[in-house]
Parts: C-alpha cells; sequence; structure tokens
C-alpha cells in the first residue's frame, strides 16, 4: 500500500481517506443542488448577496476579461461579473454537474448564454491551458476541496500574467465570545434548517463543520502566497463570518 492510499483529509469533523473525499463532497452537492440557492438566502438572511456584491466591488469586472469561476455551481458569480463588464465571458467549473444545471435553468443564464460556458471540473486539475484567464474566483468553494493548496496552484497557472485570484470564504471571528454566539447558531440552527427547506440534515451538518475546520484569515493567506501570488491581501465581511482573499499573478 502507498503513501497516497493511506493519507487522510476531514470531511467534516470526520477524519476520511483522502482518495474519498470528493466523491463525498460531490454527493452533498448532488444532494442539495435544487435547493442550494433558497436555503443560501435562508442560513444567511440574504446577507451572502451583500458579501457576492462587495466580492465584485473589489474585483472591479473591466469590460473583455476572461473570468474563471471555480465551484460556480448556480452561476451567481459569474452573473454579477457578466452584468458589470460588458462583453467579458465567464466560465463556471463545477465538479457536481447537477449544480451546474441548476444554474442554467436561471433566466440570467438564458439572457447571458452567448459569454457562459458551463464545465464539470476538478478545481485540483483544472481542464485549461496556463495563462487562460484574467480572473479567477471561487466562492463558498474552497473549503470542500481535498488539497487546497493544489487547487490555489491551478489558479495560479490558469491565470494569464498580472491576473487576479478572489476567494470568498466563511472564515473565523476574531473575538472568541461573538465565535461562540455564531458556532451556537450555526450547530444549531443550520443543520435543522437544512432538514424543513432541504430535506438534509446532515449534508448541512457537513458544510457547518467544513467551516470550522477551514484556516483562519491569516493563515489562508499564507497558503495564497505559497502558492506563488503576490499583494496578498484579505478582507473581513460581517466581522469575519466571512472574508474576501485577493492575489496577483505577477
Amino acid at each position: 500500500m502507498t503513501t497516497s492510499d493511506t493519507r487522510t483529509t476531514h470531511f467534516g469533523f470526520k477524519d476520511v481517506p483522502e482518495g474519498d473525499k470528493a466523491g463525498m463532497v460531490h454527493g452533498v452537492f448532488t444532494r442539495v443542488a435544487n435547493k442550494y440557492d433558497i436555503m443560501n438566502d435562508v442560513m444567511s438572511v440574504g446577507i451572502h448577496r451583500l458579501w457576492k456584491d462587495a466580492m465584485m466591488d473589489w474585483l472591479a469586472p473591466r469590460p473583455g476579461q476572461r473570468l474563471l469561476d471555480v465551484a460556480g455551481g448556480t452561476g451567481d458569480i459569474a452573473f454579477r461579473f457578466l452584468k458589470r463588464a460588458p462583453e467579458a465571458t465567464a466560465t463556471v467549473l463545477d465538479m457536481t454537474e447537477s449544480m451546474l444545471v441548476e444554474g442554467q435553468k436561471r433566466a440570467e443564464a438564458e439572457n447571458m448564454a452567448d459569454r457562459l460556458n458551463w464545465v464539470v471540473g476538478d478545481a485540483m486539475a483544472l481542464p485549461f491551458e496556463a495563462n487562460t484567464f484574467d480572473t479567477y474566483t471561487i466562492s463558498f468553494g474552497i473549503r470542500n476541496v481535498t488539497r487546497i493548496g493544489d487547487a490555489l496552484s491551478e489558479a495560479y497557472r490558469v491565470l494569464k500574467p498580472g491576473g487576479r485570484l478572489m476567494v470568498l470564504e466563511f472564515s473565523q471571528l476574531p473575538n472568541p465570545a461573538m465565535q461562540w454566539a455564531y458556532d451556537k447558531y450555526s450547530f444549531n440552527v443550520i443543520p435543522v434548517m437544512g432538514q424543513i427547506v432541504a430535506g438534509d440534515r446532515d449534508s448541512y451538518q457537513y458544510l457547518v463543520e467544513s467551516i470550522r475546520k477551514f484556516p483562519d484569515q491569516q493563515a489562508f493567506a499564507t497558503m495564497i502566497r505559497q502558492a506563488g501570488f503576490s499583494q496578498v491581501k484579505y478582507r473581513n465581511l460581517t466581522m469575519g463570518v466571512a472574508a474576501l482573499h485577493s492575489g496577483w499573478k505577477i
């Protein structure tokens, strides 16, 4: 048995064989795909929309740019990007085909069809040539990747020189009392909402656990630098419930 055969990673609070995680994550998002957008609104009381708008404000999309939105799911980020950038194009990549199918049902997808491409693929092995995209985004997806460093290296590879990485992800509150209160809400309310709205408590239990396992802001910024990015910065959103991370391929 090889070392790679015995290597483990986390799936929420469980340790699982590294080779099993992608399939388990795929199962989660396959099960919740048709309720994913509704649950985002319910869980965050709509605040995720403000976070995504803040992402676009900092990103400042420009006409003619090529966007790759990884773990792009139902297209929220791509739609926002294209609305702000005339003549830009967007490729939405996700490992879960049913998420992409739900995105293609949305009215924005039909209106922007000539500027959108939907691809089933793996963040750790992107099916694109090097130096292809102006912008790489990933929103609430990188914590689900089996090897985050590999995904960041792939982001660096497919970006053009001068290209920009931007990550929106749940993060850690700097105040222990506030983090405790947020954890109480997350662990006691969100799985119950998942059962009521999506009929799936276990998937939302995993999603809550995955948030707590994700590196804090400083640690994740270090990982971005280690992948080769420069001018790495982050901004807390809603006091650190989520954070935006930015880096450039110089």
